[in-house]
């Protein structure tokens, strides 16, 4: 048999899976346990999002092929040049044994279990969480503020292999087994959303918003219980904001210095692309992790429940797409002059201080809003409907420029990442190292579409009063 008949056999069970799985845990254990669980009370007239079941299922068929694509469309062997997509007819495709091992399924549960471990052991701040009585809850949850401590753990080990050649060698067999660890966290990441599905039809489970419309296809994805938790001595481990930000994002981190442990071993030096990707990257992974407790207002968190989308997004997508750049160094380093070097750092800068004043500015508000630094904006009073209770919107500073002008930082610099691997266009450059900041501008497209509609549920009027207020979206007098 070919290595496309197996591809499209293996697809074929894939397509089996997603569908049975779901069904399977439904008609096990939906009718005994289903009046236990606590929910919005949309049920089945609840709006869906991605297309529905049949856009959940096909996303959820076809995003593990989008990492391999990316893999096996810009290797060693093989590389698109610029836009000659006519190319990609000559990609090898691989084998089924090609994309999963035992041993790669061994390093992924193993660096799981060690993220795990950090979290239960590094000291740190326990914080409380939103108030869940919005989403049908009460009270708030907790959570120890250690993930910076886990990501400097973590670099400082990985770090201390580069002054050995064997520890070199360990670190790049990352680059030399990549489709496998792709396929071994997609694995992993399936595994995790049937467990939390099933779960999630026990009793006393707090359902998210939208996630319990019927369908099991779509519920699977979208994700059906708010806060999966797995009860422990002393604080709960949080399955989804331990997902959040530990073991994807310290991952891709990971990923890079492995990348740049095999430019060193095949080339003798680390080029000064593959430092600054490096450092960017690093850069912005810290930083989530730093502000970690901002991230328990986001709506991947207070809103969002926990299924394959966030799972494999959090597990598999994020470390093995958003990092493209470095792995395509590896084999294709264009040798930017220092100039250019030096003209990509300050996109990345640029947009770095933007990203991180106006996140600043917005948490410090919420946190707080008559402290210094925050006192002086202008904000307008609009009414929850969820609680009854007024709230203030932030109209002027960084927030008044724009309503989501957090994105456009976050955007300028995937651009500066990807412009390290050179112009797309220029000899032998390539468009697919630009596949990140091309996905992330139709990614924050969508993530303003779904906040602008949940807001409008929650602030009815006001919101189009706020909108008249701050009109532009992304950027002042552009967009």
């Amino acid at each position: 048999m070919t290595a496309p008949s197996k591809l499209a056999g293996c697809a074929g069970a894939g397509a089996v899976v997603l569908v049975a799985l779901p069904y399977g845990i439904r008609a096990l254990r939906a009718k005994s346990s289903r009046s236990d669980s606590s929910s919005s009370g949309q049920g089945a007239s609840a709006a869906k999002e991605f297309g529905g079941t049949p856009g959940a299922f096909s996303t959820m068929l076809s995003l593990p092929g989008v990492i391999g694509f990316l893999y096996y469309a810009c290797s060693r062997d093989f590389v698109m040049k610029g836009l000659d997509f006519g190319s990609l007819a000559r990609v090898k495709l691989p084998g089924p044994e090609e994309l999963i091992s035992t041993k790669a399924l061994g390093v992924c549960v193993g660096w799981l279990g060690f993220q795990a471990l950090l979290e239960r052991l590094l000291p740190g701040p326990v914080v409380e969480g939103v108030d869940l009585a919005p989403a049908g809850g009460s009270g708030r949850l907790k959570y120890c503020m250690n993930g910076h401590k886990a990501f400097w753990v973590s670099i400082l080990a990985l770090g201390s292999q580069f002054f050995s050649e064997a520890g070199q060698q360990r670190l790049s067999w990352v680059y030399d087994n990549f489709p496998q660890l792709a396929g071994a966290s997609t694995l992993i990441a399936l595994g995790l959303s049937a467990k939390l599905y099933w779960d999630s039809f026990l009793p006393g489970k707090l359902l998210a918003r939208g996630g319990d419309t019927g369908s099991p296809v779509y519920d699977f994805f979208i994700g059906r219980e708010l806060n999966p938790r797995i009860a422990l001595p002393g604080l709960d481990f949080d399955l989804k904001m331990f997902c959040e930000l530990r073991p994807g994002l310290i991952g891709w981190v990971a990923l890079n210095m492995g990348m740049a442990a095999k430019q060193l071993q095949a080339t003798g030096t680390v080029s000064g692309s593959m430092l600054l990707v490096n450092f960017m990257q690093a850069l912005y992974v810290w930083d989530g992790l730093y502000q970690e407790q901002a991230c328990l207002t986001m709506m991947d968190i207070t809103t969002d429940g926990f299924g394959f989308m966030l799972a494999f997004g959090d597990l598999a997508w994020v470390p093995f797409t958003y990092g493209v750049q470095a792995r395509y160094l590896v084999d294709h380093d264009p040798g930017l002059s220092k100039g250019t070097l030096a003209l990509t750092a300050l996109v990345g800068l640029a947009g770095y201080t933007i990203f991180r004043r106006s996140n600043s500015e917005k948490d410090a508000f919420r946190r707080d809003p008559t402290a210094p630094e925050v006192r002086h904006l202008k904000t307008m009073e609009v009414t929850n409907s969820l609680t009854g209770k007024p709230t203030k919107l932030l109209i002027s500073g960084w927030w008044g420029l724009a309503r989501k002008i957090n994105y456009t930082g976050d955007w300028l610099m995937s651009w500066a990442w990807s412009m390290t691997c050179g112009c797309p266009f220029l000899g032998d450059g390539s468009l697919l190292p630009y596949f990140y900041p091309i996905y992330f501008a139709v990614l924050l497209i969508h993530r303003a579409g779904r906040d602008d509609h949940f807001c409008h549920q929650k602030y009815g009027k006001g919101w189009d009063e706020y909108k008249k207020k701050v009109p532009y979206v992304f950027a002042p007098y552009l967009v």
